[in-house]
């Protein structure tokens, strides 16, 4: 059973469970016990499945070793403390698996100055930075406390001296919980977990987790299928400052120049007003914009002369993003901790719980599009127990206004965004299958209860297990002509598997893990070179969509490998901006209490609410500032009065002919996910049914298309679309497109049908993408829904893109819950300004970008006057 734990255990309690050394140490070190301590220790000594919910800097980590380390000196002072490992502490990243390590060994040093003697508990890290010396030591004394990530935990269970070590395990804890629940990493733990379960059937579990939802689901997923767990959640005890700022008080008549000024002179001023700031944008280039722009623009705040010789000049300023060296970024962070650095700027690298020191204020450059990301980041601040969350959103653009005002009601009203659980990831069982085969000689039914026993595999079907071991077995013979040769035995009559070939274990080994390799595409006109791009940005790409690099646009016809051939597309207009691969999807929560406000506001307007009226509502109801309440009322009374305002009760599609081009835009506001499946169907069923190509361009608030002169029948195609039919479009639609390709080379690396490691050698990223491409073709024919494949198309449709709530929208439009209503417009909408802009971005600099929506935005109150007038006559 999954049940909330509803009252706090008394302090008193959990004073009388801990040893003499433990209490003393403790009391010399808090006044009292952290409200995540009182809901869990006590469930934790009780060897209770535990999931703990609460802040960054609320004291998770302690909660969950409290008990541990309490029951560790209990049996060394009893002298029954044995040399076997009692705890796993799993981490995603190596530098908090450190910290980890460093937050336990300094407890035990004080507590054994306490006590006056040494206690003898051993804590080791295991990743894959651990020397070979140091795993040697491990093999003959094992630690009692094991620090590892999940990737070294799925080796370890192949190990057959490491692996006695870890039968009769009594905790395993899995810090940042949130970080691994939504993607593939977490998939491959949760076998990991269930393996390791079957070797110490007792084992408590301790899940330790920030800002998440639905709780619920997140346990079962800590625990696996038909066992209890307590939720502990105490998300919200700290006191949260937030707000949402604009540098300029009007976004659109104020010129770039301003703009770009007043927000330096904002962000400056926030740093100065602070002892440590940590900035978060969204990209990459954002983080070394942002930092190289502060240093020019005040270089005396952000540079300092070194004392003693030789004198140097250190900066106060730093980036942190995952382009940078390792060296680099640990050197940052060290900076950070011991006070050098005034501020730091990331794109999404900081999020985690590493520890980077005191820092007293988070600003967010843009919409962190969900409401769980804003509240990890925003709590970095006010790291410590009691201290109050300090963060603002800083935004310079209308859509972004609305959005961040949104998304700072739901987080100062604790609406989580709800996180998707994945299932059935075959990648990802045929990997652990291989690896469960070099363990011993299973019965086949016997391993699929503990495949079944894993939440992630809950709806696993029989057929789709067999045909992960008649792949793994090596039954298909044009599989085998493409070297994936056989990985195990499967004896069909007795209902066996075991491992085949000297080289197995060195193959599973040499090959673990979920992450892909990721390396640049060569994009080439011809034979002559251009320049490169990321394998993310190319894989959204399909044939004649256009983009801009080294200041010319293309357009793109294929790619091969590693190599993306295109032509120059001289003179006309980028379909996807060079950011679109790096920005961040909204999450469809956050897009569904957007719709709720547009529906709201147009209530207002359609009831002729006054305006003071009016403003005083949007305050109260979205917790913002008078001036931000203000450009929000501006906005949506623009757009209201023009064509009328698309909310969660009316889809717009909007008709809007440029003269060359014409262009129906959807106001879908699902977010980007969504709206990339969507839009693929719809391009898709156009050209079966009418023969023709269009162009596509998506965002988080919709989707256009655009074609020629020549007319299409846009509406006609749509009224097409069914829902139970809409799955296998999407699966037709993207049959073709350079997405599956890539995601089929990925779930081929995660499969071991293609080896990025063998016998010393590491096969390049374009080599697997040939090879990938290769046994694209040799498994269609064997079948179009062979299981690797299977798997492709279902990442790309679930994972990737939103299906599953793609058919949900649908299914409303069907039953007229959701109403669509056409418009024709000779100028674009306001809302739709940023959607057709989206591709100018890499042509037009941002003083023109913004030059361009000022008159855009002047044509409109122009028609919207015109209108009245003809009103008024009338």
């Amino acid at each position: 059973m999954i049940e909330f734990k509803k009252k706090p255990d008394k302090e008193e309690e959990i004073l009388h469970i801990l040893h003499p050394f433990v209490k003393n140490w403790f009391k010399q070190k808090f006044q009292n016990f952290a409200m995540s301590q009182r809901y869990a220790v006590m469930n934790i000594h009780s060897r209770e499945n535990t999931l703990i919910s609460s802040p960054t800097g609320s004291g998770k980590t302690l909660t969950a070793f409290l008990s541990i380390l309490n029951e560790l000196i209990d049996a060394s002072e009893k002298g029954i403390l044995k040399d076997k490992i009692y705890a796993v502490y799993i981490s995603p990243l190596r530098a908090l698996s450190n910290d980890v390590y460093r937050n336990l060994t300094e407890p035990l040093k004080e507590i054994e100055f306490l006590a006056g003697k040494k206690l003898g508990l051993r804590v080791a890290v295991r990743t894959g930075d651990t020397s070979t010396k140091e795993r040697t030591a491990m093999l003959k004394n094992p630690p009692h406390i094991l620090i590892c990530t999940p990737e070294t935990l799925s080796i370890l269970l192949v190990s057959p001296k490491f692996k006695n070590h870890l039968t009769n395990v009594d905790w395993l804890i899995i810090d940042e919980l949130h970080a691994l629940a939504d993607n593939k990493r977490g998939v491959h733990m949760s076998l990991s977990t269930e393996r390791l379960q079957r070797l110490s059937p007792a084992m408590c579990r301790v899940g330790l987790s920030a800002t998440i939802a639905p709780l619920e689901e997140i346990a079962q997923f800590l625990v696996g299928n038909g066992r209890d767990c307590k939720i502990v959640d105490v998300q919200f005890i700290k006191d949260m400052k937030l707000d949402v700022i604009t540098p300029v008080n009007d976004l659109i008549n104020t010129d770039f120049n301003t703009i770009n000024s007043k927000l330096y002179n904002l962000l400056d001023s926030e740093i100065k007003n602070h002892k440590t700031t940590l900035i978060f944008t969204n990209t990459r280039s954002g983080t070394e914009r942002i930092v190289h722009h502060l240093k020019e623009k005040f270089p005396k705040n952000y540079y300092e002369i070194e004392e003693g010789p030789p004198q140097e000049v250190a900066s106060l300023i730093g980036a942190h993003h995952g382009s940078l060296s390792k060296e680099h970024r640990f050197k940052i962070e060290n900076a950070l901790k011991q006070g050098k650095l005034k501020a730091i700027v990331s794109s999404t690298s900081l999020e985690l719980g590493i520890d980077i020191g005191y820092i007293d204020l988070v600003l967010c450059l843009g919409s962190p599009k969900s409401v769980a990301r804003f509240l990890q980041r925003v709590g970095r601040s006010g790291h410590q127990l009691h201290s109050t969350v300090n963060g603002n959103l800083i935004i310079s653009d209308r859509d972004d206004l609305v959005e961040c005002s949104v998304l700072l009601k739901h987080a100062l009203e604790k609406k989580i965004d709800k996180i998707q659980v994945l299932s059935n990831c075959l990648d990802v069982l045929a990997q652990h299958v291989f690896g469960m085969a070099l363990e011993q000689v299973w019965d086949v039914k016997e391993l699929f209860k503990v495949v079944k026993k894993s939440y992630c595999y809950r709806d696993l079907i029989w057929g789709d297990f067999e045909e992960i071991l008649s792949y793994l077995a090596g039954e298909y013979g044009q599989l085998e002509e493409r070297h994936v040769y056989a990985k195990i035995w499967y004896d069909r009559d007795e209902g066996k598997i075991g491992k085949r070939g000297k080289l197995a274990r060195v193959i599973y080994m040499t090959n673990i893990g979920t992450i892909p390799d990721q390396t640049g595409v060569t994009v080439k006109v011809g034979d002559h070179k251009i320049g490169t791009i990321d394998d993310s940005f190319c894989e959204r790409m399909k044939t004649s969509d256009r983009f801009v690099l080294g200041g010319n646009v293309y357009a793109f016809k294929f790619s091969r490998g590693m190599v993306a051939q295109v032509t120059s597309a001289s003179g006309q207009k980028p379909t996807i901006p060079s950011w679109f691969s790096e920005s961040l999807p909204l999450s469809f929560d956050l897009a569904n209490g957007i719709q709720k406000f547009r529906a709201l506001m147009k209530d207002k307007f359609e009831n002729k609410v006054d305006k003071k009226e009016t403003l005083k509502f949007i305050q109260e109801y979205l917790y913002v500032r008078k001036d931000t309440a203000e450009a929000l009322y501006n906005y949506m009374k623009e757009q209201y009065d023009y064509v009328g305002i698309p909310n969660e009760k009316e889809l717009y599609i909007e008709h809007y002919d440029e003269g060359e081009k014409k262009y129906v835009i959807f106001h879908t506001l699902y977010g980007r996910r969504v709206n990339d499946a969507l839009s693929r169907c719809l391009a898709y069923a156009i050209a079966r049914q009418q023969h023709k190509d269009v162009e596509i361009g998506i965002n988080d608030n919709g989707f256009y298309l655009s074609f020629g002169k020549k007319g299409i029948e846009v509406m006609k195609s749509f009224k097409l679309l069914k829902t139970e039919d809409l799955r296998k479009v999407a699966e037709l639609a993207i049959d073709k497109s350079e997405v599956l390709k890539k995601r089929f080379r990925h779930c081929a690396g995660r499969s071991l049908m293609i080896l990025r490691n063998y016998k010393g050698r590491k096969m390049r990223v374009g080599r697997q993408q040939v090879s990938s491409m290769i046994l694209m073709n040799a498994v269609r024919r064997i079948s179009d829904n062979f299981v690797i494949l299977k798997e492709a198309k279902r990442e790309v449709l679930e994972d990737l893109m939103d299906i599953n709530n793609t058919i949900k929208i649908l299914k409303d439009i069907e039953s007229g819950k959701l109403k669509i209503k056409e418009i024709q417009t000779t100028i674009p909408s306001p809302f739709s300004f940023n959607m057709i802009m989206q591709g100018f971005t890499d042509i037009l600099k941002m003083e023109d970008r913004i030059e361009f929506l000022k008159r855009m935005h002047q044509m409109v109150l122009a028609k919207i006057s015109l209108k009245e007038g003809k009103k008024n006559i009338k």
